[in-house]
C-alpha cells in the first residue's frame, strides 16, 4: 500500500491568496478613486460611484479605508509615494552635482507631465487647506527623503565649490516644483491669455532644458555679476 501523499494545509494556502486578493482589490479601488477625485474634486466625488466602477461594494470600501475622507487621504499618499520613490532611485552620489540637480529637475518635470491627475489632486487638497495631508503621518514621512536627496546634492556641490547660493533644500524643491506644477496646472489659462501652449510637444525639450538651466544658474551664481554690470545694457 503506497504512502498517502501529504495534502496542503487549506489554512496556510488560503492566507496568501486572500492577501493577494485584498491587495488587488485595494489597488483597484485606489485607481478608480484617483480618477474620480481628480475629475470631480473631494466634494464632488461619490463613494457610491467609485464602488459602482470597481468590482466591490460601498461597504467593502468602508472596510478597507474607513470612509471617504480616509479614502482621499490614501489616494494622496499613493500619489506622493510614487514620485518620492522615483526620487529615491535617482543616483545623487554621481561625481557631478550639477548633473545630479539637473536630473532631479527633469525627473520632476517628466512626472508632473505624465501624471496630470497628481496636479489636480494637489490643487484640490490646497483648496481644502491641506487638511488631509496635515493629518497623515505617512505623507509627512514621505516628504523627508525628498528633501534629503536635494540636501545631499547641495552638500556635494558646495564641497566641490560649484554651488554658491545660500539656499536650502526646501527652497530648491519649491523652485523646481513651482515651474513643473505651473506648466501643467495653468496650461489652459496661460494659453488663453498668451496664445502659447506650455505642454506643446514641440516646446517640451525647450521647457525641460530651461528648468534645469534656471536651477543651475541660481545655484552656481552664473550671470549674476555686480549690480552695476547687470544694469549696464
Amino acid at each position: 500500500m503506497s504512502a498517502a501523499v501529504p495534502q496542503p494545509s487549506p489554512t496556510r494556502d488560503a492566507a496568501p491568496v486572500r492577501t493577494r486578493d485584498a491587495e488587488r482589490t485595494r489597488a483597484e479601488i485606489l485607481d478608480i478613486a484617483t480618477e474620480e477625485f481628480a475629475r470631480l474634486g473631494y466634494s464632488g466625488a461619490r463613494v457610491d460611484e467609485i464602488a459602482a466602477r470597481t468590482r466591490t461594494t460601498k461597504r467593502m470600501i468602508y472596510y478597507y479605508f474607513g470612509g471617504k475622507e480616509r479614502l482621499f487621504t490614501a489616494v494622496l499618499e499613493r500619489a506622493y509615494a510614487r514620485i518620492r520613490e522615483a526620487e529615491r532611485e535617482l543616483d545623487v552620489d554621481q561625481p557631478d552635482p550639477v548633473s545630479a540637480i539637473r536630473r532631479l529637475a527633469e525627473l520632476t518635470f517628466d512626472h508632473h507631465e505624465a501624471h496630470p491627475e497628481f496636479i489636480r489632486l494637489v490643487s484640490i487638497e490646497n483648496i481644502h487647506e491641506a487638511e488631509h495631508l496635515a493629518a497623515s503621518e505617512a505623507l509627512t514621512r514621505l516628504n523627508s527623503p525628498a528633501i534629503g536627496v536635494i540636501s545631499r546634492i547641495l552638500a556635494a556641490g558646495r564641497a566641490r565649490g560649484v554651488f554658491t547660493a545660500d539656499v536650502d533644500a526646501v527652497d530648491v524643491h519649491a523652485m523646481i516644483s513651482a515651474f513643473c506644477f505651473f506648466r501643467v496646472a495653468n496650461r489652459h489659462t496661460f494659453g488663453a491669455l498668451f496664445d502659447r501652449d506650455l505642454t506643446a510637444e514641440d516646446r517640451r525639450d525647450h521647457y525641460r532644458t530651461m528648468l534645469g538651466d534656471m536651477v543651475i544658474a541660481y545655484l552656481t551664481g552664473a550671470g549674476t555679476g555686480p549690480p552695476s554690470r547687470r544694469g549696464s545694457r
